[in-house]
């Protein structure tokens, strides 16, 4: 399934809400530097959907707010 993340680097608590079938904000602690931000994303969202981390993948936006992601299974 592929979904579309806004993601909200930095924040007090971490969250995953949903905004609709297939976009969502995902809110972590972590600040952007070396790619942390991008590990705690995938983690968030492998809590949300309840599968590994490494269901998760990137498709675009590695380096930007506005990802798009597939999570396999």
């Amino acid at each position: 399934m592929k979904i579309f993340v806004r993601a909200k680097t930095g924040v007090k608590q971490e969250s995953v809400k949903k905004v609709d079938e297939n976009h969502f904000i995902v809110s972590v602690t972590t600040r952007p530097i070396k790619g942390k931000a991008n590990l705690a994303i995938i983690k968030a969202l492998a809590r949300y959907f309840k599968t590994s981390p490494s269901k998760i993948l990137f498709c675009k936006g590695l380096s930007s707010k506005e990802k798009t992601m597939e999570v396999l299974g």
